[in-house]
């Protein structure tokens, strides 16, 4: 473990939005600076996001978790657009803040990586380097499409997917050629037998701690390589 601490804090979004929650982890070797989004179904203390960040940690990157705000008033369903995309652009400018010189990276888990694109499409967020997404959801479960993916073609930044094979939120015969038409800014880590929040059957014997360690590390490289 790097001896990383948590650092709680409030972020104002707008009048009529109000304030949400945040929490940053900074490792004392840290490298790079990350802004996570979490999912619609759970917020930034949700355990795979706990886990991931503790993981990033080890490996340098700081992270800057936040709520969105139903989920800080604890409703079940999801802001407008537009009132996530604000949120992702407070929590970015509150980062850039707080990153002292780091590289920005910014992205997320599952609709908070999605969010987090959308913003950028419509309007480059301050700073950032690139975008990470853990488990693009391109599609609702069951029902395939390739429409929620049309906006990455205007954003122009490096992109990291890390897509689970048995991901049921994101078909990877349609993810695929989304992606190929946006040459090298797209990176694509295939985590197999990795489900949309990155669970391997237990029968591999592999636990989540390790899988995030894995996303981690390749997050990590990924950054070195286009921090500049």
């Amino acid at each position: 473990m790097t001896g990383s601490v948590e650092q709680p804090l409030t972020l104002a979004v707008s009048p009529r939005l109000g304030e949400v929650s945040a929490v940053v982890r900074r490792p004392p070797d840290a490298r790079f600076f990350l802004v996570l989004g979490h999912g619609a179904g759970a917020g930034m203390r949700h355990h795979f996001l706990q886990t991931l960040s503790e993981a990033l940690g080890q490996v340098g990157v700081t992270t800057l978790r936040y709520q969105f705000p139903y989920m800080e008033r604890g409703y079940r369903r999801p802001d407008a657009a537009p009132a996530l995309q604000a949120t992702v652009r407070s929590a970015v400018n509150a980062a850039g803040l707080l990153a002292n010189g780091l590289p920005l990276f910014a992205g997320g888990k599952s609709m908070g990586g999605r969010m987090t694109s959308q913003a950028q499409a419509e309007r480059s967020l301050h700073a950032v380097r690139g975008l990470v997404f853990f488990g693009f959801p391109l599609h609702p479960a069951g029902d395939p499409g390739q429409e929620r993916a049309d906006h990455l073609a205007q954003v122009h930044l490096p992109m990291l997917f890390h897509q689970g094979t048995r991901d049921r939120l994101a078909n990877l015969d349609l993810l695929r050629p989304v992606l190929a038409p946006l040459g090298p800014r797209v990176t694509l880590d295939i985590v197999d037998q990795a489900d949309h929040d990155f669970a391997l059957p237990r029968r591999l014997g592999v636990d989540q701690e390790e899988v995030c360690l894995r996303l981690a590390e390749r997050t990590a490289r990924w950054m070195a390589d286009n921090a500049s």
